[in-house]
């Protein structure tokens, strides 16, 4: 129980970490509150919840590992390196993809509520 409890303290540990020391963290982090409570706003039913929080799981996760990604590679190769560079962008690429996918779903949730 100890190894599982140190465990959730480490990956709390990363995800403070990322939120305060990435722009895109904390951008992802705002975009979430304000969608929420858009949310409770309009009043979105329980599915409608679920997604909206998945694509934001998706999306933070995402940004997570995009910043794993960057520190692991510039511990690696402090110096540039098109294979440095290579990494770094696909593991942005992957963030944009997330974060794309959640605007596509957000809209398909809110536009009913905000156009019947």
């Amino acid at each position: 129980m100890k190894r599982l409890l140190r465990s959730f303290y480490y990956a709390g540990s990363g995800i403070l970490s990322a939120v305060r020391t990435q722009a895109n963290m904390q951008i992802h982090v705002v975009c979430a509150i304000v969608v929420n409570v858009a949310g409770l706003m309009v009043g979105l039913t329980r599915i409608e919840w679920v997604v909206i929080i998945a694509a934001q799981a998706v999306v933070m996760a995402a940004e997570l590992m995009n910043t794993a990604v960057e520190h692991v590679v510039d511990l690696a190769s402090p110096s540039q390196h098109p294979l440095a560079k290579a990494a770094k962008d696909t593991a942005a690429g992957g963030v944009l993809v997330a974060a794309i996918g959640a605007v596509i779903i957000g809209l398909f949730v809110f536009i009913p509520h905000l156009w019947p």
